[in-house]
């Protein structure tokens, strides 16, 4: 089997999670009978994986030149996804003066996920720059 770079592993990964995560989030929503496609679901989902793609991308591009300050740039990739969540997803859910269990899940479900692989891969990068021979 071909081993491949951290980074197709990331964003292989982060596809196929998303992927998984949004097909079981439909099922469940299906199953207890609530809309399966409201609440910016598809767009939660997109979002998330574009955010976390690209901030893992720019954090692995120049890891070498940044390598000490990955972890604040990491941070300011948080933020950033919580400024596109202010933007483009709270004024809907709080249009009615109310953000449900709903909407708040279909962000923060693909968010979480997201979260927890770009940590995982992230801090393996770290690891093999640590790792790595000075030069």
């Amino acid at each position: 089997m071909q081993k491949f770079n951290l980074s197709v592993q990331f964003y292989l990964l982060l596809g196929v999670a998303l992927l998984l995560t949004f097909g079981l989030h439909l099922l469940v929503l299906s199953n207890m009978e609530y809309p399966v496609f409201d609440h910016l679901i598809v767009r939660s989902y997109v979002v998330n994986g574009l955010l976390a793609a690209t901030i893992f991308f720019l954090l692995y591009r120049f890891r070498e030149k940044l390598k000490n300050q990955i972890g604040f740039l990491f941070m300011g990739g948080s933020l950033l996804k919580f400024a596109f969540f202010f933007l483009l997803f709270y004024p809907s859910y709080k249009a009615d003066g109310d953000m449900s269990r709903l909407e708040f899940a279909a962000f923060f479900v693909p968010y979480s996920v997201a979260l927890i692989l770009e940590t995982y891969f992230i801090s393996k990068m770290l690891n093999k720059l640590h790792d790595s021979p000075k030069k």
